[in-house]
């Protein structure tokens, strides 16, 4: 069986690289395509894969600038040969489902999410992007959309990361989704018996994940955070923030691994698809105070592994956290760590298997005479009724 991973791009080592790493295992033969490719970006087993990549490539500045050339995207996935494989996993999240494969190929989407700047998270993007930004989606979401939802039609299965994927994929392409969790190293994550005073809030530091919530409500408590991570709002924020808040940026993973393990608690206060990060944090015994919305919910049990808060305002994190405080005498490590034993790539390497199982027998056999053999086994084995004149 010939395989083909199609990825929107490599540029970096994120969750969905992380996919596309495991599926190198799982097809340690198949070739890759993607939009753009950086080698020095990703890791050594998707750099000794064959990757092959669109036009998009060669256009001037892309591996930079590649989220500008959205509008070609969809020619370019058009444009892929593809005549060769028989099983085309397309990992999604920008454009990456929308090629043509043989009838009797099986086309299986793992998404991550349904494009978040076509969809639900439009109204955002257009917020905080610059004019140019704002022109561009103003001239090409429309086709972009129709494109998007057309082009779901020609995926045999979907599979989505979380139970609010699978809900999005239903709502903006009215296709059904199996839900398998992306692959997380929890082993690789340590209980520690030392826990530093400071809560924890990681990731990228960018609009639609609100560390800007987080900062104003520890600046009311005064309680010490730890913010980790950069993005565009980096400086705004740490001039808005005071004494007790300290950021750090760049940090090593062995490094890492040890501010889960000793962090109070993770203040997790975005809307993500899946969010990888909360899953490390309690796989490390550490508890996590989530918005209540978007995978959050799929990932941390309520009570046992930590808490949610009901809005994305100042107010509402200010309360949750006080209620986290008389909760956490009452927090289990090793509890905790046990909930995520179901997000281990072994778990993601059987759901994935299955699905590509599932949608085979979905297929019709392309051999006529297979077909005609079926049909007649079907009408033999139905008991026969004589007509009388």
């Amino acid at each position: 069986m010939k395989v083909a991973i199609i990825h929107y791009w490599l540029i970096g080592m994120r969750g969905g690289e992380r996919v596309v790493e495991r599926l190198l295992r799982l097809y340690p033969n198949a070739d890759i395509f993607t939009h753009v490719y950086d080698p020095s970006r990703v890791s050594a087993a998707i750099r000794t894969a064959n990757v092959r990549t669109t036009f998009i490539q060669k256009l001037p500045g892309a591996v930079r600038h590649y989220q500008k050339y959205l509008p070609f995207m969809p020619r370019a996935l058009e444009g892929l040969d593809l005549s060769a494989y028989d099983l085309v996993i397309s990992s999604e999240s920008g454009p990456a489902k929308g090629v043509i494969t043989r009838p009797d190929a099986v086309h299986i989407c793992y998404c991550h999410s349904p494009m978040r700047y076509l969809w639900d998270q439009a109204p955002l993007y257009a917020k905080t992007g610059g004019f140019l930004a704002r022109l561009a989606m103003d001239l090409f979401s429309h086709h972009l959309r129709i494109w998007d939802v057309t082009t779901a039609l020609r995926v045999d299965r979907f599979v989505a990361n979380s139970s609010f994927v699978s809900q999005r994929i239903n709502k903006y392409y009215r296709r059904n989704a199996d839900i398998v969790y992306p692959p997380v190293d929890v082993d690789a994550f340590k209980i520690s018996s030392e826990i530093a005073p400071h809560y924890l809030w990681l990731g990228q530091l960018t609009a639609y994940k609100r560390p800007d919530i987080a900062i104003e409500a520890f600046n009311q408590l005064g309680l010490p955070l730890l913010v980790v991570g950069d993005g565009e709002m980096a400086s705004k924020l740490r001039a808005l923030a005071k004494p007790n808040i300290q950021f750090r940026k760049n940090v090593p993973f062995a490094e890492l691994k040890k501010i889960y393990a000793t962090a109070r608690g993770l203040i997790f206060t975005a809307e993500e698809d899946f969010g990888i990060v909360p899953v490390e944090m309690m796989a490390s015994g550490r508890p996590v105070l989530a918005y209540g919305r978007g995978g959050a919910l799929d990932t941390v049990v309520e009570g046992v592994s930590g808490q949610f808060f009901n809005e994305q305002s100042v107010s509402s994190v200010v309360d949750a956290i006080r209620a986290f405080e008389t909760w956490l005498p009452h927090f289990s490590p090793d509890a905790a760590k046990m909930t995520t034993a179901r997000f281990a790539p072994e778990r993601f390497d059987e759901g994935i298997l299955e699905c590509v199982q599932n949608a085979r027998e979905d297929i019709p056999p392309s051999n006529p005479r297979s077909r005609v053999a079926s049909q007649l086994s079907v009408r033999d084995s139905v008991t026969p009724i004589t007509i009388v004149k």
